[in-house]
């Protein structure tokens, strides 16, 4: 048998991370919330009808239209991703706006510095990787906590990276 000094391969990836929005309603509690207001806002627009306030009705139905497109749009803004990957010699971001359209980034981990933007309040407000004279903002749709987590797992892989 014979011995081998392989070196692990340095182009493989020891970090990565898929960044997405959270939505706390999922499909189901979206077909609840809005059968309830859509049967909410039939009664009370028929009462209104009964009456003879009959164009009560139509804005009753044009509030649910109006609520509908707001989830849409909210439902459509979730579709954004960024993926990082870090390995010895590269730091992939690819950033994927909510249309589809994609844009990727690479640096050179030993020149990318992670820039955190604190409040004292809120926490971190603000993640960025600035490099090569590129600055590209990272997770700007992550909850707090989140952001919190992730600052510090890639802190500690870019360190890594680094040698330190």
């Amino acid at each position: 048998m014979a011995e081998t000094n392989a070196m692990p391969d340095a182009d493989q990836p020891f970090f990565q991370a898929l960044l997405m929005p959270h939505r706390s309603l999922g499909r189901t509690g979206f077909l609840v919330v809005m059968s309830i207001l859509g049967f909410a806002s039939l009664v009370t627009g028929g009462f209104f009808l009964m009456h003879g306030a009959w164009p009560i009705f139509g804005f009753f139905g044009l509030d649910l239209l109006l609520i509908y497109i707001a989830f849409r749009l909210n439902y459509r803004a979730a579709r954004a991703r960024e993926e990082v990957s870090l390995s010895r010699t590269s730091l992939d971001i690819l950033k994927t706006a909510p249309s589809g359209r994609r844009e990727a980034y690479h640096f050179n981990p030993f020149r990318a510095r992670f820039e955190v933007a604190r409040h004292d309040e809120i926490g971190i407000v603000g993640m960025a990787v600035n490099a090569e004279g590129r600055t590209v903002p990272i997770g700007a749709f992550l909850e707090p906590d989140a952001r919190d987590s992730f600052a510090a797992a890639f802190s500690r892989a870019l360190a890594t990276a680094k040698g330190r």
